[in-house]
Protein backbone atom coordinates (compact mmCIF):
# COMPACT_ATOMS: atom_id res chain seq x y z
CA UNK A 1 0.00 0.00 0.00
CA UNK A 2 2.81 2.29 0.72
CA UNK A 3 4.73 1.85 -2.15
CA UNK A 4 1.36 2.24 -4.40
CA UNK A 5 1.21 5.57 -2.38
CA UNK A 6 4.48 6.99 -3.65
CA UNK A 7 4.26 5.83 -6.84
CA UNK A 8 0.83 7.70 -7.58
CA UNK A 9 2.70 11.13 -5.17
CA UNK A 10 6.01 10.41 -7.77
CA UNK A 11 3.49 10.20 -11.20
CA UNK A 12 1.48 13.80 -9.63
CA UNK A 13 4.73 15.27 -8.72
CA UNK A 14 6.21 14.57 -12.60
CA UNK A 15 2.94 15.29 -13.90
CA UNK A 16 2.52 18.83 -11.85
CA UNK A 17 6.46 19.59 -12.83
CA UNK A 18 5.58 19.06 -16.48
CA UNK A 19 2.79 21.42 -16.62
CA UNK A 20 4.97 23.90 -14.96
CA UNK A 21 7.59 23.89 -17.60
CA UNK A 22 5.08 23.68 -20.37
CA UNK A 23 3.18 26.80 -18.65
CA UNK A 24 6.78 28.44 -18.05
CA UNK A 25 7.84 27.81 -22.18
CA UNK A 26 4.28 28.96 -23.20
CA UNK A 27 5.03 32.17 -21.13
CA UNK A 28 8.63 32.81 -23.24
CA UNK A 29 6.63 32.61 -26.69
CA UNK A 30 3.39 34.15 -26.05
CA UNK A 31 4.29 37.33 -23.81
CA UNK A 32 7.27 39.15 -25.43
CA UNK A 33 6.59 41.87 -22.81
CA UNK A 34 7.42 39.66 -20.36
CA UNK A 35 10.48 38.98 -20.98
CA UNK A 36 11.50 42.49 -19.21
CA UNK A 37 9.14 41.86 -16.41
CA UNK A 38 9.93 38.95 -13.86
CA UNK A 39 6.62 39.70 -12.23
CA UNK A 40 4.32 40.07 -15.43
CA UNK A 41 6.25 36.59 -16.13
CA UNK A 42 5.72 34.55 -13.15
CA UNK A 43 2.61 35.74 -12.74
CA UNK A 44 1.55 34.60 -16.40
CA UNK A 45 3.50 31.45 -15.99
CA UNK A 46 1.39 30.88 -12.80
CA UNK A 47 -2.05 31.93 -14.64
CA UNK A 48 -1.00 29.23 -17.03
CA UNK A 49 -0.25 26.66 -15.14
CA UNK A 50 -3.77 27.26 -13.08
CA UNK A 51 -5.27 27.15 -16.56
CA UNK A 52 -3.55 23.67 -17.51
CA UNK A 53 -4.57 21.81 -14.46
CA UNK A 54 -7.78 23.10 -14.15
CA UNK A 55 -9.00 22.29 -17.81
CA UNK A 56 -7.15 18.35 -17.86
CA UNK A 57 -8.58 17.90 -14.49
CA UNK A 58 -11.97 19.43 -14.80
CA UNK A 59 -12.55 18.12 -18.26
CA UNK A 60 -10.98 14.40 -17.44
CA UNK A 61 -13.38 14.62 -14.49
CA UNK A 62 -16.40 15.78 -16.88
CA UNK A 63 -15.74 12.87 -18.96
CA UNK A 64 -15.61 10.26 -16.34
CA UNK A 65 -18.83 11.43 -15.05
CA UNK A 66 -20.89 11.66 -18.70
CA UNK A 67 -19.39 8.34 -19.30
CA UNK A 68 -21.13 7.30 -16.25
CA UNK A 69 -24.34 8.40 -17.57
CA UNK A 70 -24.15 8.77 -21.27
CA UNK A 71 -22.10 5.65 -23.02
CA UNK A 72 -20.54 6.40 -25.91
CA UNK A 73 -21.68 3.18 -27.75
CA UNK A 74 -25.61 3.66 -26.79
CA UNK A 75 -25.58 7.56 -27.80
CA UNK A 76 -22.64 8.79 -29.53
CA UNK A 77 -24.23 11.73 -31.34
CA UNK A 78 -26.00 12.61 -28.05
CA UNK A 79 -22.36 12.09 -25.63
CA UNK A 80 -20.14 13.89 -28.64
CA UNK A 81 -22.48 16.68 -28.80
CA UNK A 82 -23.07 16.99 -25.11
CA UNK A 83 -19.01 16.53 -24.40
CA UNK A 84 -18.31 19.80 -27.25
CA UNK A 85 -20.97 22.01 -25.38
CA UNK A 86 -20.27 21.08 -21.79
CA UNK A 87 -16.08 21.52 -22.54
CA UNK A 88 -16.74 24.75 -24.18
CA UNK A 89 -18.94 26.07 -20.94
CA UNK A 90 -16.55 24.80 -18.81
CA UNK A 91 -13.17 26.72 -20.55
CA UNK A 92 -14.88 29.83 -21.04
CA UNK A 93 -16.01 29.77 -17.07
CA UNK A 94 -12.56 28.50 -15.87
CA UNK A 95 -11.00 31.23 -18.02
CA UNK A 96 -12.97 34.08 -16.89
CA UNK A 97 -13.39 33.14 -13.12
CA UNK A 98 -9.72 32.77 -13.14
CA UNK A 99 -9.13 36.41 -14.65
CA UNK A 100 -11.34 37.69 -11.97
CA UNK A 101 -8.97 35.94 -9.43
CA UNK A 102 -6.20 37.41 -10.71
CA UNK A 103 -6.86 40.88 -11.24
CA UNK A 104 -8.89 40.70 -7.32
CA UNK A 105 -5.71 39.19 -5.25
CA UNK A 106 -2.77 40.06 -7.63
CA UNK A 107 -4.18 43.20 -9.18
CA UNK A 108 -3.04 41.74 -12.33
CA UNK A 109 -4.86 42.20 -15.70
CA UNK A 110 -4.60 40.80 -19.21
CA UNK A 111 -5.75 43.77 -20.91
CA UNK A 112 -6.57 43.52 -24.92
CA UNK A 113 -5.33 39.66 -24.04
CA UNK A 114 -8.59 38.05 -22.70
CA UNK A 115 -10.11 37.26 -26.42
CA UNK A 116 -6.84 35.29 -27.35
CA UNK A 117 -6.74 33.72 -24.37
CA UNK A 118 -10.28 32.52 -24.30
CA UNK A 119 -9.96 31.53 -27.76
CA UNK A 120 -6.59 29.86 -27.15
CA UNK A 121 -7.79 27.87 -24.17
CA UNK A 122 -10.63 26.37 -26.06
CA UNK A 123 -8.55 25.52 -29.17
CA UNK A 124 -6.16 23.71 -26.40
CA UNK A 125 -9.12 22.13 -24.85
CA UNK A 126 -10.37 20.42 -27.51
CA UNK A 127 -7.60 18.72 -28.18
CA UNK A 128 -6.81 17.45 -25.06
CA UNK A 129 -10.58 16.24 -24.88
CA UNK A 130 -10.08 14.86 -28.21
CA UNK A 131 -8.12 12.72 -26.34
CA UNK A 132 -9.94 12.34 -23.79
CA UNK A 133 -13.01 11.48 -25.51
CA UNK A 134 -10.84 9.37 -28.06
CA UNK A 135 -9.55 7.08 -25.39
CA UNK A 136 -13.10 6.76 -23.55
CA UNK A 137 -14.81 5.87 -26.59
CA UNK A 138 -12.03 3.12 -27.13
CA UNK A 139 -11.79 1.97 -23.86
CA UNK A 140 -15.65 1.52 -24.20
CA UNK A 141 -15.48 -0.23 -27.65
CA UNK A 142 -12.79 -2.33 -26.07
CA UNK A 143 -14.65 -3.56 -23.14
CA UNK A 144 -17.62 -4.31 -24.99
CA UNK A 145 -15.49 -6.79 -27.32
CA UNK A 146 -14.10 -8.38 -24.61
CA UNK A 147 -17.64 -9.21 -23.13
CA UNK A 148 -18.87 -10.16 -26.26
CA UNK A 149 -15.88 -12.24 -26.65
CA UNK A 150 -16.30 -13.40 -23.24
CA UNK A 151 -19.94 -14.45 -24.18
CA UNK A 152 -19.28 -16.40 -27.03
CA UNK A 153 -16.91 -18.09 -25.60
CA UNK A 154 -19.78 -19.12 -22.42
CA UNK A 155 -21.47 -19.75 -25.39
CA UNK A 156 -19.03 -22.79 -26.76
CA UNK A 157 -18.73 -24.13 -23.33
CA UNK A 158 -22.34 -24.07 -22.48
CA UNK A 159 -23.01 -25.72 -25.77
CA UNK A 160 -19.62 -28.17 -25.23
CA UNK A 161 -21.40 -28.82 -21.95
CA UNK A 162 -24.93 -29.35 -23.18
CA UNK A 163 -23.99 -32.17 -25.93
CA UNK A 164 -21.50 -34.08 -23.34
CA UNK A 165 -23.85 -33.57 -20.49
CA UNK A 166 -27.01 -34.40 -22.27
CA UNK A 167 -26.98 -37.54 -23.48
CA UNK A 168 -24.25 -39.20 -20.93
CA UNK A 169 -23.43 -42.37 -20.12
CA UNK A 170 -26.39 -42.93 -17.81
CA UNK A 171 -29.09 -42.07 -19.94
CA UNK A 172 -27.13 -44.98 -22.27
CA UNK A 173 -27.11 -47.60 -19.62
CA UNK A 174 -30.79 -47.18 -19.24
CA UNK A 175 -31.65 -47.46 -23.01
CA UNK A 176 -29.82 -50.63 -23.45
CA UNK A 177 -31.52 -51.83 -19.97
CA UNK A 178 -34.82 -51.16 -21.52
CA UNK A 179 -33.30 -52.68 -24.68
CA UNK A 180 -32.37 -55.64 -23.13
CA UNK A 181 -35.65 -56.42 -21.74
CA UNK A 182 -36.97 -55.75 -24.66
CA UNK A 183 -35.15 -58.43 -26.72
CA UNK A 184 -36.70 -60.97 -25.06
CA UNK A 185 -40.32 -59.77 -25.54
CA UNK A 186 -40.70 -58.41 -28.87
CA UNK A 187 -38.15 -57.97 -31.96
CA UNK A 188 -40.15 -55.66 -33.88
CA UNK A 189 -40.44 -53.05 -31.02
CA UNK A 190 -36.52 -53.40 -29.85
CA UNK A 191 -35.79 -52.57 -33.42
CA UNK A 192 -38.28 -49.80 -33.51
CA UNK A 193 -36.43 -48.58 -30.40
CA UNK A 194 -32.90 -49.13 -32.02
CA UNK A 195 -33.90 -47.33 -34.54
CA UNK A 196 -34.90 -44.07 -32.25
CA UNK A 197 -31.84 -44.71 -29.89
CA UNK A 198 -29.79 -44.17 -33.10
CA UNK A 199 -31.84 -40.83 -34.62
CA UNK A 200 -31.10 -39.50 -30.89
CA UNK A 201 -27.30 -39.70 -31.04
CA UNK A 202 -27.40 -38.92 -34.66
CA UNK A 203 -29.29 -36.00 -34.15
CA UNK A 204 -26.66 -34.33 -31.38
CA UNK A 205 -23.86 -35.21 -33.74
CA UNK A 206 -25.83 -33.09 -36.87
CA UNK A 207 -26.30 -30.25 -34.51
CA UNK A 208 -23.24 -29.87 -32.70
CA UNK A 209 -21.68 -26.93 -34.74
CA UNK A 210 -24.73 -24.87 -35.29
CA UNK A 211 -25.98 -21.74 -33.12
CA UNK A 212 -29.94 -22.54 -34.16
CA UNK A 213 -31.98 -25.38 -35.53
CA UNK A 214 -35.32 -25.50 -36.76
CA UNK A 215 -38.30 -26.10 -34.55
CA UNK A 216 -39.58 -29.15 -36.45
CA UNK A 217 -36.32 -30.31 -36.51
CA UNK A 218 -35.89 -30.27 -32.80
CA UNK A 219 -39.44 -31.46 -32.45
CA UNK A 220 -38.77 -34.84 -34.70
CA UNK A 221 -35.93 -35.29 -32.13
CA UNK A 222 -37.89 -34.40 -29.01
CA UNK A 223 -40.36 -37.21 -30.03
CA UNK A 224 -37.98 -39.79 -30.80
CA UNK A 225 -36.29 -38.56 -26.98
CA UNK A 226 -39.84 -39.45 -25.66
CA UNK A 227 -40.42 -42.89 -27.15
CA UNK A 228 -37.53 -44.18 -25.57
CA UNK A 229 -38.68 -42.42 -22.63
CA UNK A 230 -41.84 -44.04 -22.72
CA UNK A 231 -40.62 -47.52 -23.46
CA UNK A 232 -38.54 -47.09 -19.88
CA UNK A 233 -41.76 -45.60 -17.91
CA UNK A 234 -44.95 -46.70 -19.96
CA UNK A 235 -48.00 -44.86 -19.10
CA UNK A 236 -46.93 -43.02 -16.33
CA UNK A 237 -45.33 -40.89 -19.31
CA UNK A 238 -47.73 -38.62 -21.24
CA UNK A 239 -46.93 -36.35 -23.78
CA UNK A 240 -49.36 -33.79 -25.23
CA UNK A 241 -48.13 -32.31 -28.62
CA UNK A 242 -50.13 -29.02 -29.52
CA UNK A 243 -47.64 -27.58 -31.31
CA UNK A 244 -49.43 -27.11 -34.45
CA UNK A 245 -46.87 -24.48 -36.27
CA UNK A 246 -43.32 -25.38 -36.31
CA UNK A 247 -42.20 -21.92 -38.16
CA UNK A 248 -39.11 -20.57 -36.35
CA UNK A 249 -35.64 -21.70 -35.20
CA UNK A 250 -34.35 -22.45 -31.73
CA UNK A 251 -31.00 -23.29 -29.96
CA UNK A 252 -30.02 -27.02 -30.35
CA UNK A 253 -30.83 -29.28 -27.57
CA UNK A 254 -33.42 -26.38 -26.20
CA UNK A 255 -36.68 -27.86 -26.16
CA UNK A 256 -35.43 -31.15 -25.36
CA UNK A 257 -33.44 -30.03 -22.13
CA UNK A 258 -36.77 -28.68 -20.83
CA UNK A 259 -38.65 -31.97 -21.40
CA UNK A 260 -35.34 -34.27 -19.93
CA UNK A 261 -35.94 -31.74 -16.85
CA UNK A 262 -39.13 -32.12 -16.17
CA UNK A 263 -38.54 -36.18 -16.27
CA UNK A 264 -35.81 -35.53 -14.31
CA UNK A 265 -37.03 -33.60 -11.37
CA UNK A 266 -40.50 -35.13 -11.37
CA UNK A 267 -41.97 -38.40 -9.62
CA UNK A 268 -42.81 -40.52 -12.27
CA UNK A 269 -45.27 -43.27 -10.91
CA UNK A 270 -48.74 -45.38 -11.55
CA UNK A 271 -50.23 -43.08 -8.99
CA UNK A 272 -48.71 -39.81 -10.03
CA UNK A 273 -48.16 -40.19 -13.92
CA UNK A 274 -46.22 -37.38 -15.33
CA UNK A 275 -47.61 -35.23 -18.40
CA UNK A 276 -45.00 -33.00 -20.70
CA UNK A 277 -46.98 -30.99 -22.97
CA UNK A 278 -45.51 -28.39 -25.59
CA UNK A 279 -47.10 -25.82 -27.44
CA UNK A 280 -46.87 -22.47 -29.16
CA UNK A 281 -48.06 -18.99 -27.12
CA UNK A 282 -47.33 -16.25 -30.10
CA UNK A 283 -43.71 -16.27 -30.36
CA UNK A 284 -42.58 -18.71 -27.86
CA UNK A 285 -42.47 -22.14 -27.31
CA UNK A 286 -44.00 -23.55 -23.88
CA UNK A 287 -43.13 -26.53 -22.53
CA UNK A 288 -45.34 -27.35 -19.41
CA UNK A 289 -45.66 -30.02 -17.29
CA UNK A 290 -47.71 -31.26 -13.78
CA UNK A 291 -45.43 -30.57 -10.73
CA UNK A 292 -44.57 -33.34 -8.62
CA UNK A 293 -41.00 -32.32 -7.02
CA UNK A 294 -38.74 -35.45 -6.69
CA UNK A 295 -36.45 -33.87 -4.03
CA UNK A 296 -33.77 -36.40 -4.13
CA UNK A 297 -31.92 -35.43 -7.14
CA UNK A 298 -29.97 -37.58 -9.65
CA UNK A 299 -25.88 -37.67 -9.04
CA UNK A 300 -25.74 -36.71 -12.96
CA UNK A 301 -28.34 -33.60 -12.90
CA UNK A 302 -25.76 -30.88 -12.41
CA UNK A 303 -27.63 -27.78 -13.04
CA UNK A 304 -26.81 -27.32 -16.81
CA UNK A 305 -30.83 -26.95 -17.61
CA UNK A 306 -32.37 -23.99 -17.64
CA UNK A 307 -29.51 -22.10 -16.89
CA UNK A 308 -27.72 -23.21 -20.39
CA UNK A 309 -30.54 -22.33 -22.22
CA UNK A 310 -30.59 -18.91 -20.48
CA UNK A 311 -26.77 -18.33 -21.62
CA UNK A 312 -27.31 -19.38 -25.08
CA UNK A 313 -30.24 -16.90 -25.96
CA UNK A 314 -28.43 -14.08 -23.94
CA UNK A 315 -25.87 -14.83 -26.53
CA UNK A 316 -27.98 -15.29 -29.68
CA UNK A 317 -30.71 -12.22 -28.61
CA UNK A 318 -32.09 -10.01 -26.20
CA UNK A 319 -35.19 -11.82 -25.29
CA UNK A 320 -34.60 -14.35 -22.22
CA UNK A 321 -36.87 -17.53 -21.48
CA UNK A 322 -39.48 -16.96 -19.20
CA UNK A 323 -40.49 -19.54 -16.23
CA UNK A 324 -43.59 -19.78 -14.06
CA UNK A 325 -44.02 -22.13 -11.11
CA UNK A 326 -47.70 -22.68 -9.72
CA UNK A 327 -48.56 -25.15 -6.98
CA UNK A 328 -49.73 -27.60 -9.52
CA UNK A 329 -47.29 -27.04 -12.68
CA UNK A 330 -44.48 -25.77 -14.25
CA UNK A 331 -43.77 -24.02 -17.43
CA UNK A 332 -40.94 -22.74 -19.43
CA UNK A 333 -41.45 -20.53 -22.46
CA UNK A 334 -38.12 -20.52 -24.80
CA UNK A 335 -38.69 -17.58 -27.35
CA UNK A 336 -38.62 -18.92 -31.00
CA UNK A 337 -35.83 -16.89 -33.77
CA UNK A 338 -35.53 -16.02 -36.33
CA UNK A 339 -32.33 -16.50 -38.88
CA UNK A 340 -31.24 -13.45 -39.82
Amino acid sequence: MQALSWQVLTREIKFLAGIAVISVAQTWFNCQRCHADPRSYALVSFFSFCIWILLWRGNSWMTDYIDARIPWLKEPVKRLAFSVVTTIVYTVGVVLLLMYVFRLVFDFTFGNALQYTLVYSTVITLIVCLFLHGRAFFLNWSKVELDAEKLRNENLTARYEALKGQLDPHFLFNSLNVLTNLVYQSADQSAAFIKQLSEVYRYVLDIRHKELVSVEEEMKFVESYLYLNKIRFGDKLRFVNKLNDTTGNVPPLAIQMLVENAIKHNVISEDDPLTISISRLNDTIAVENNLQRRYTSEPHASGIGLDNISKRYEMLTNKSIVVEETPGAFKVMIPILQLA
